[in-house]
């Protein structure tokens, strides 16, 4: 493993190689990795939030990994440095990823301006893995300009990649008027955009049919203070013939231009960095709990009170803490 100073140095010259080792130091669960991966971030602190951070999310098969490439391209093209972390489900027995996106966006890993991590979610919740905030300040770093953060795509609990991200994209597939009762209101009220994706062929009309119902669904919401009128908006595309996708990036620096003359752009990301701090202190107290012998041996314990009912769960959780707390 190169040196932390070594890294930083090659980090700070774009290299992709040293990125990747960087985030593999930060995912690593090692006590020795976690402290080069700090000294890392903690030099490379300074040189992060210039970047535009967009995530995706959207359930499997809509076409995230598409549009991700299609739009990566795009973005290329106009000579734009474009990052991907994708976070795929983990495998239950190696905790590997099951998916690799990286092998499905065969013409966008092989751009020197492009970087892709895929990234197993190892049971973190949100869609996002652990250390994806981290991972997304290297790429700064690294100077990648744009960067792409595509949720795992299982569920509706995606929503905690709006809270790292700066624009938040709801990929949707075109079907019938039952499928909107199937997409939550918590994640469609984080949405700053919701494409219709797959606007094609004899998709193409039943798209527009399902932009107008999800356009008829935001309306029932209340307007967020840090939106223009016009937002969020519905949008129909077609990512495999790169339809709608220039109107897409237009829209995004549309609506990140007016948050900016408005304040509320660096508003919504100092109030990003007290969810985070609040998530890291759930993941302390996580890993101080997993680390102790102690208080295994007193959960164990509370635990077999707990099935023969002679504590409730909640009064055993508050044994715990007033442990970890003295």
């Amino acid at each position: 493993m190169i040196e932390p100073k070594e890294l930083i140095k090659k980090i700070k010259t774009g290299d992709r190689k040293s990125l990747a080792r960087a985030i593999t130091l930060v995912e690593s669960t090692r006590q020795d990795h976690q402290t080069q991966s700090k000294l890392i971030l903690d030099q490379l602190k300074h040189s992060s939030g210039n970047s535009l951070k967009i995530g995706l999310t959207g359930t499997p098969g809509v076409g995230k990994s598409t549009f991700i490439e299609t739009f990566g391209l795009q973005l290329i093209n106009k000579r734009k440095k474009v990052a991907v972390l994708a976070i795929d489900p983990s495998s239950a027995t190696t905790g590997g990823s099951i998916l690799g996106d990286k092998t499905r966006m065969e013409l966008l890993s092989k751009e020197s301006n492009a970087f892709i991590r895929a990234t197993p979610n190892k049971g973190s919740l949100g869609g996002v893995a652990k250390r994806t905030r981290e991972a997304i300040t290297l790429c700064e770093a690294a100077g990648y300009e744009i960067i792409l953060v595509e949720t795992v795509g299982v569920g509706q609990s995606e929503t905690l990649v709006s809270e790292m991200t700066d624009i938040f994209c709801l990929l949707i597939a075109p079907a019938g008027g039952d499928e909107l009762q199937g997409v939550k209101r918590g994640i469609m009220e984080m949405s700053d955009i919701i494409l219709v994706n797959k606007a094609d062929g004899e998709l193409k009309i039943v798209a527009k049919q399902t932009s107008t119902q999800y356009l008829n669904a935001l309306n029932l919401f209340r307007h967020r203070k840090y939106d223009p009128p016009n937002f969020p908006k519905v949008m129909t595309i077609s990512s495999l013939n790169a339809d709608g996708l220039e109107q897409v990036w237009s829209t995004i620096q549309e609506l990140v231009s007016w948050r900016k003359q408005k304040g509320y752009f660096n508003d919504i990301r100092k109030n990003q960095k007290i969810a985070s701090f609040n998530r890291e202190l759930n993941n302390i107290f996580q890993e101080r709990i997993v680390g102790s012998t102690k208080i295994i041996s007193e959960i164990n314990s509370l635990e077999s009170k707990i099935k023969l009912g002679i504590i409730t769960p909640d009064a055993a959780a508050e044994i715990i803490i007033k442990k970890m707390l003295r």
